[in-house]
């Protein structure tokens, strides 16, 4: 262990655990506020729909700099409303990062289209431009980029392929609300943005909820349709839809939350880069790979993923547990390889930088309350997974470290 790396282990000695994420300390001085919000729908008797949902839809429309912003019951059922806006069905296909979670798939597979799954950039863990264009078909009617643990995708570029195509361009920006693109947030670049609120999420409910953004007057009124069964006035349908309102008690509790999210992802980026300063310092950029915020983007960090190479990311992920921890794998297995999605005849090697990302990727505590202490905990720990005293952990394989050659602390921090 380098001399950086000792004085963090010996300044922490407090720090007996890290949670991964401890939303506790995010909602407790917030408590009277949640309590006064939701008292106030007790006694309106307004629980879904209401002025709450509607306050929430323009906040979130105005703070992601979009004409509107239509709330439904999750983030997989904001996704599904924006294929079913287009009418997506059998014959029809959707283009998804493999390396993602589970809904991006499953809404385009629900409704009777092909996901066909493309590779991802090794270093944003996005879509990779170049494989998109390479799978359209005459079939392809959408592509859905997923801004994953926080980062937008290379949009400029995958907006000029699919306008060239005559293709949809949804956005899935579950993990990145209020991440920027060359300026423009995320979800107000392409035809309609996908967000979630689920607890983990930067912008957490107390339960499921989500959102549809968009720009196009014409897909937001048929969305809000979509969402009530499709139905307009009361008890007739013009459309096919689902039952997906978002209820008065998880708006309320978001319209409290949303003034403080700005401030929420500074503390974020602060802990990001104080991660990355503490990991150079101990001289592990020679053993992990770094994430870093790309050119022209606003990272919102919703998580810090390291790369653990040489098949060792199992076994820290297993030390860190045990010295209690928080590390996470986002995701073991891309979606091309799921069993659900076997008849699609995609195997191991279809998609090479996803099955890395599979092997390598491991997530470290980056919650807003998150203490300087706890980082240098948890770098601390990681040191002494390579330095000692677990055997056999060397600071950093041969290839690895070719592979790392010439990588600058300015680009990690960039």
């Amino acid at each position: 262990m380098n001399q950086s790396a000792q004085n963090q282990a010996a300044n922490t000695p407090s720090v007996t655990s890290v949670p991964l994420l401890d939303l506790k300390r995010q909602h407790d001085p917030l408590q009277g506020q949640f309590a006064e919000a939701l008292a106030k729908i007790c006694q309106s008797g307004w629980f879904c729909l209401g002025p709450d949902v509607k306050q929430l839809e323009e906040g979130v429309a105005k703070y992601s700099q979009v004409k509107h912003a239509i709330g439904c019951g999750s983030g997989s059922d904001a996704l599904l409303l924006a294929l079913m806006a287009l009418d997506l069905g059998p014959g029809d296909e959707v283009i998804v990062p493999s390396f993602t979670f589970f809904a991006t798939a499953s809404a385009a597979a629900r409704l009777g289209a092909t996901p066909v799954f493309a590779d991802i950039d090794p270093v944003s863990f996005n879509l990779d431009p170049h494989d998109v264009q390479r799978k359209i078909t005459a079939r392809t009617k959408a592509v859905i980029p997923v801004h994953l643990y926080g980062q937008c995708a290379e949009m400029d570029t995958l907006m000029q392929i699919a306008e060239a195509a005559g293709i949809v361009v949804i956005e899935d920006a579950a993990q990145a609300i209020g991440a920027e693109f060359d300026g423009h947030r995320a979800g107000s670049i392409g035809h309609m943005g996908c967000l979630s609120f689920y607890p983990t999420k930067n912008l957490g409910g107390a339960g499921d909820g989500g959102m549809v953004t968009s720009n196009d007057d014409a897909l937001a009124k048929k969305i809000q349709l979509l969402r009530v069964h499709g139905m307009e006035p009361r008890y007739y349908h013009g459309l096919l839809g689902v039952n997906s309102r978002m209820d008065s008690f998880q708006a309320a509790i978001l319209n409290v939350k949303l003034p403080h999210l700005d401030r929420w992802t500074r503390m974020r980026t602060e802990n990001a880069h104080r991660y990355t300063d503490m990991f150079l310092e101990a001289g592990l950029d020679r053993a992990l790979s770094l994430p870093r915020a790309l050119p022209h983007r606003r990272h919102v960090w919703n998580q810090y993923v390291v790369r653990v190479p040489d098949g060792r990311r199992d076994d820290l992920r297993t030390f860190l547990n045990e010295a209690k921890i928080g590390a996470e794998v986002y995701y073991p297995l891309g979606l091309h390889e799921q069993q659900c999605f076997a008849y699609l005849g995609y195997g191991r090697g279809d998609l090479p930088e996803t099955d890395r990302a599979t092997e390598e990727v491991l997530a470290l505590p980056i919650f807003p309350e998150l203490t300087s202490a706890e980082q240098a905990a948890v770098v601390a720990r990681v040191t002494q997974f390579y330095d000692g005293p677990a055997k056999g952990h060397k600071l950093a394989g041969p290839n690895f470290l070719k592979r790392r050659e010439g990588v600058a602390k300015k680009d990690l921090q960039n």
